[in-house]
């Protein structure tokens, strides 16, 4: 029984505390770390915004080719041109009711 009673060598004792505050530093890092799960978190969500503002841009570019559309020589919406040309000089016709 040559072991039993003795102390463990401090080279030992060295050698775990170390890997364990490494193993508690690489935990950390692992999830409050530029890198680490929080960050991930926060950036999916930031994804997801951006995404949502990408569908509602789509949709408005969507509706603005389609008024360009209905605007140019090929394709001449006379009502669409009235409507416009009303707004933009400020007119309204005889058979209309202004409301401020």
């Amino acid at each position: 029984m040559a072991g039993s009673g003795k102390r463990p060598a401090i080279g030992v004792i060295v050698y775990f505390a170390a890997m364990f505050s490494l193993g508690l530093y690489f935990t950390f890092a692992s999830v409050q770390g530029d890198f680490g799960l929080f960050r991930r978190v926060q950036i999916d969500a930031e994804a997801d915004v951006l995404r949502t503002e990408k569908a509602r841009l789509a949709e408005e570019v969507a509706a603005l080719e389609n008024k360009t559309l209905r605007l140019s020589d090929r394709f001449l919406d006379l009502d669409l041109l009235d409507a416009q040309a009303r707004d933009v000089l400020g007119l309204i016709r005889s058979d209309e009711i202004a409301l401020n």
